[in-house]
Order: structure tokens, then sequence, then C-alpha cells
């Protein structure tokens, strides 16, 4: 098993690298005057014309890469699923130095090693692509009107190339926010950890988009030529839809800046929804040809969000929820035992009766291996939405319809191999923590030979009331032996109080037990047991049939046109390029997306509601002195091993300095300048037994 991943593992390495090396040499001469002529000889078919050459070097690399990554992700969850962790050690030690925190600053965060060396690697790109493009066309200027003086041409020519300079951010562009990515658990990342690389292409691109079209106002200015603003020409094109394209864009590049996205996040969600409307314009703009430069994301994307959209329309079984004393709701859900994650993974949440439209991101809590039938999410009530939710479950509703989208998360847990796992969070920022605790709590009563970290949590919160949320570190299932292998320590810190309050923390749990509803299902994976496989039948068969009715509309509908000396309109090739994306995405995962349905339906079935416990009083009490009857040995575990510190914040430096072992995993979640300060600790280099994670919500 483990030989066939090392085989495909190579595979898709030489591809990628192979797909890389075509952008290098786009902008070159040597692929404009050598290649390109011979290129054009073979592949400009009647069935693809000039589409062919791009199709085949700069869209199938892609769309192979993604299929095949599919079979690989299958292969490799099997063949690791009954390994120790362990045994990556010295790999994990030799790249550990890779990921360490290189650069920690606004605006770009905390950028390590690698992601420092790609992001070099790419503004090469950006530039070396730019200065050929700009040197090529110097070479063989081309006047657009017998008045045009050359350095007008010469101005042209390079807001032009800014323009071809942005394609390759857009090539890039839809890879991070596409959440069921098999391309993302290739290189160790998930869509929510690699949100930050979309925000920085969308601001070079928008950069370079604003660039070209002011540059382009000023040309037609200077040049006599603003009625070029308002053409739509049949043959090349469309400066209508650029303009539109820009102004979208700009709407939601606005929008999306991080004051604004803080503030006014349903303005910024409601705007960025837009983005099917500029993509319809922008393609309708650069033509087909670069089209299919940046085909690959946009149409793994649409796969994505469709699979998304199909797995909304079910209704979730939702079992119960707890209300804390700090506005804090956790919600269990009845889900397949066959469904599986890592922890920290997230769950997508939309309540009708709060917003029909807004989908909220939540840490899942539970273990999937301790909690095989329940899956369960926290939910911290700051916002407006959170608020509504919490005050309609303040009134005991008998139901409450729910649908989910998910789960998402890490393809590995390395972190938990460690000798030491420091855990540092602010906050909501325990709700990670939480589900990292319950899958250590399996593995210690589980897996005799697995190694199992010393476990040091160091959470800081405002108020007395947010210890109760270190409740939730045991699932109510626990039974009292549970804890007993595993070493832990929790030192708490309260900052906005200087000695303990008791009446917050005693009589305020209230436990609701829904009605079950027939047509409310199980939460299962989208695409059931084997979903890297079935993701990747709906991959290459989209794609497969993609290119057929490519192949035939062209054929038959598109070169009689030309091969008769007639001009077949500039943006009818890309409409009918859009149209066959999409209708080959439509068909091909509804297909398989209700195949597989019908068997989670069938499985769901089978499935018994979960009991849950009724808790009235928080054990957190006895954390600040109040004496309550706790039910289990697990609870008076998790008090004996907090201390609770009033009036003041961690100090991180001596705290993780302290740690001697070998090998110290730190996670971090929580708010911006703790996640920064615990960076800057490990990127310091004066201990280099620190291994930094860091988990992040404020994007």
């Amino acid at each position: 098993m483990g030989s066939r991943s090392a085989v495909l593992n190579i595979f898709l390495v030489l591809v990628f690298v192979g797909w890389l090396f075509i952008w290098v040499m786009l902008p070159t001469k040597i692929y404009k005057y050598s290649w390109t002529p011979q290129l054009l000889d073979e592949l400009n078919s009647t069935y693809f014309r000039e589409q062919g050459t791009n199709l085949l070097l700069l869209t199938f690399p892609i769309m192979v890469i993604a299929g095949v990554s599919c079979v690989y992700l299958h292969l490799y969850g099997k063949s690791t699923s009954n390994q120790s962790s362990d045994g990556n050690n010295k790999e994990r030690q030799y790249f550990g130095s890779w990921k360490r925190p290189l650069l920690v600053m606004e605006p770009l965060g905390i950028v390590n090693a690698v992601e420092f060396t790609f992001a070099a690697m790419f503004t090469v790109l950006l530039i070396w692509s730019l200065a050929n493009y700009v040197y090529i066309s110097y070479g063989t200027l081309h006047m657009h009107n017998p008045n045009e003086k050359v350095w007008m041409a010469k101005f042209r020519s390079v807001f032009l190339r800014l323009g071809y300079i942005g394609n390759i951010c857009y090539a890039f562009l839809f890879f991070p926010v596409t959440r069921l990515s098999s391309i993302l658990p290739l290189v160790g990342l998930t869509s929510e950890s690699s949100i930050k690389y979309h925000i920085w292409l969308g601001h070079v691109s928008m950069a370079l988009a604003i660039l070209h079209s002011v540059g382009f106002v000023i040309y037609y200015a200077v040049s006599n030529q603003m009625i070029e603003m308002l053409e739509w020409s049949s043959t090349y094109v469309s400066n209508v839809a650029g303009e539109i394209a820009a102004l979208v864009a700009i709407a939601m590049w606005g929008t999306s800046l991080y004051k604004i996205r803080r503030k006014m996040f349903e303005v910024f969600f409601y705007t960025h929804q837009l983005y099917f409307l500029y993509i319809f314009f922008y393609l309708l703009h650069v033509g087909v040809a670069y089209t299919c430069m940046i085909l690959p994301g946009i149409f793994l994307f649409l796969i994505d969000r469709y699979l998304r959209f199909l797995q909304s329309k079910r209704r979730a079984r939702l079992i119960s929820s707890r209300l804390l004393p700090c506005s804090t709701i956790e919600l269990s859900f009845s889900k397949n035992s066959a469904l599986t994650y890592n922890p920290t993974s997230i769950l997508y949440v939309n309540v009708p009766s709060v917003s029909k439209l807004q989908w909220h991101p939540f840490t899942i809590v539970s273990s999937s291996n301790l909690e095989s039938d329940k899956l369960s999410v926290v939910i911290k009530c700051v916002g407006s939405w959170s608020q509504k939710l919490e005050k309609q479950l303040s009134s005991s509703p008998d139901r409450l319809q729910i649908s989910t989208e998910g789960p998402y998360g890490p393809s590995s847990s390395h972190f938990l191999s460690r000798d030491c796992l420091v855990m540092v969070s602010g906050g909501s920022g325990i709700t990670p923590m939480i589900s990292i605790f319950r899958e250590l709590i399996y593995r210690s009563t589980t897996q005799a030979t697995t190694k199992i970290p010393k476990v040091i949590l160091i959470t800081a919160f405002k108020n007395t009331s947010d210890l109760t949320m270190l409740d939730l570190l045991l699932p109510l299932s626990t039974t009292p032996s549970d804890i007993s292998n595993l070493d832990f320590q929790i030192e708490a810190y309260i900052t906005r109080e200087n000695d303990p309050q008791e009446n917050n923390l005693i009589g305020h749990v209230q436990t609701i037990v829904f009605k079950q509803n027939p047509k409310d299902s199980p939460i299962s994976a989208a695409l059931g047991n084997s979903s890297w496989l079935w993701l990747g039948a709906i991959i290459s068969s989209s794609f497969v049939m993609f290119l057929l009715l490519l192949g035939l509309v062209t054929r038959y509908s598109i070169y009689p046109v030309e091969r008769d000396g007639k001009i077949y309109h500039y943006s009818g090739k890309i409409i009918w390029d859009m149209f066959l994306v999409c209708a080959s995405v439509f068909i091909a995962t509804s297909v398989i997306f209700m195949w597989q349905k019908r068997e989670n339906e069938t499985e769901g079935k089978q499935i018994q509601n979960v009991e849950i416990p009724s808790i009235t009083n928080s054990p957190a009490g006895n954390l600040c002195g109040t004496e309550l009857e706790l039910e289990s040995l697990p609870q008076q575990s998790i008090v004996q091993a907090t201390k609770v510190h009033y009036g003041g914040r961690p100090d991180l430096k001596r705290i993780l300095f302290d740690c001697k072992a070998a090998d110290v995993g730190v996670v971090v979640c929580g708010p911006k300048s703790m996640r920064h300060e615990v960076a800057k600790i490990c990127a310091s280099g004066l201990a280099q037994n620190l291994h930094f994670e860091s988990i992040s919500f404020d994007w």
C-alpha cells in the first residue's frame, strides 16, 4: 500500500513541476516564436481550435493531479490508519525548521519558511513574466490608429501585460477556497488554513486589475479613443465586460478589507456572493484561450460548490443542546458511525429560522473515535447571528431545523505524537483544544502502543463564567477511567477579574433534548465512506464530459462557420465554454451524489437516537471554591488538574521555555495578538524543541 502511494506521489510531483515549467516558459521568445507554431500545427484541430494548446498544457495537468490525488489520498488514509505516528518522526524533524515561523508582521500575519519561499518564487514568476511580455511586445509594437505615437503604444503594451500577469494570480485564486479539495491535503493544507493565500492573491490580482483598468482609461483618453470603452467586439475581447467585471471586483475587494469585514460581516458576506457575476464577465473579457489558463481552479471550485449545495439540502438530525453560563452553546447531532474526521475539523451550520442564507463555521469538539454516533460543535454567542440562536434555544423549542456542510479538516494530526503538547487558547479559541483533548482521551484508552504526549493547556478567559467551557473537555458519555492514562495540567487565567465570582458558575447549565423528525438525517460524508474515490470519479467524468461536449460543439457549430471565412462571435465561444463546464459538473456530480445519497439514507435509518444525560450544575464551580457534588471521577480529575489565576495574563515565554521535552508541539488558537506572541517565541530560535501550529478563525 505504501509503495503505491509513493509512486503516485512522485507522479503528482512531476506533473506539477511540468505545469509550473510551462508557466515559466509562457512569456518567453522560445515559447512564442518556436513552440507556439509547432503546437498550433499539432493541436489546432477542428475539435478544439485555438483552445487546444492551452487545454493540453495548462488545464489538463491540474485536472490530472486533482483526479489522481483523490486515489492517493484514499490509499494514504488506509496506509496510515493502522500505523503509529512515530514512524515519521525523522521526516517531521527534518521539515520542522521549514514550518517554523519566519515572519510575524502585519499585514501578512504569521509566515513560515515554506510559505515565504513559495511567495518569493511566485513574486519572481510575476516579475519574470511581466519583464518578458513587455520586452517581446516592445520589439513588435502594433499601432492601433494612424495618429498613435510610439510612447502611447508602449504605454498600452505595459498595461495590457499587467492584465496578463493578473491571469497568473487568477489561475491560483480559487484553489484555497475549494473546501473539498484533493489538492490542498497533498501539501498539508485545508481550505480554512489557506484562506490567507486567497486573501494575498486577491490583493495582488486586484492591484493588477486596477492598474490594468486605469492604464487603459488613460490610454483611451490621451489617444482620443474613449468610445472604445463602450465596445463589445465580435472579433476580440469585450471592453464592456471587462469594465463590469472590474466594478464587481472592486465592490467585492473593498468590502473584504479587514476592518470592514470584521465590523460589517454581513455586508462582506453578501457582496462576496457576486463572484459568479464576476467570473462570468471576467471570462467574457479574456476570451477562450486565457480561460483555459485559469479553468482548473474554477472547474474544481464549481464541483465543490455544487456538492456543498446538494449536501446543504439535507436537514441534520439535531439531538440536543447545552447552554452554558458563559453564553456558549454546544449542539449535538446524530452522525453516521462510518464518518471520521481529525481533531480541529469544522462544520458549517445554517439555521433557517435565524438566517436562510448565512452559513457559519464552528469547531467540532467531539472525537469521531470516542463518540462514533454523535457530532458536537460549540458556538460562542458574540455576534448577532449566534445571539439570535441563543435566544431561540433559551425558549426550549421542541425542534430546531438545521442544515450542515462538512465536516472539513486536516488530513492528519501529527502534533498528537509529540513528547509534550502545549495548547494555548484565548476565549472561544479553546474549542479546537477540546477536540484535541477528547481525541487524546480515546488514544490513551485504546492504543497502548501509541505515544501519548503530556498535555499542558494554557487558556485565558475574560470572566469567571467562561470557566464553564472547561466542562466541555469531557464528553457527557465519559466513563470514570477514561482519562486515568492521560497526563495533563490546565492553567486557566481570568484576565478581567481579581477574585472568584462563584455565583456565575452555579445552576445555569440548560440541556435541551429535541424531538426527532423522520425527515432529518444523521450527518454523513457528502460522498459516502469512500469520499475521495467518488470525488475522483466526479472530477474525471465531468472533465472528460466537458472535453467531449466541447469537441462536438466546436466541430459541428463553430468550425463550419470559421471554415467558410465567417467570424464566430468572440463572446459566443466563451459562453459555450461556460455552459458546457456547468452542464458537465451538474450532470456528473448529481448522478454520483444521488447514488451515494441512497446508501447514506439506508444507513441513516439504522442509526438509533443517542441518549443524552442531563446536567444542571457546572463542575467548573469547584474551580473557584464552590463545593458541588461531582458525578464522575473524570470531572474530579479535571478540577484537580486545573489551576485558576486571576487578574493577569499568562507568561507564555516562561511557560514555553520551561518545557524541556525534546519534541514539544505548540498549538495556539485565540486573538491575533496571542497567536503572534506565541509565534514570535517559537521563531526566536532560543528553544529549538518548540514546533508551532496556529489555528485561526480571524482571517
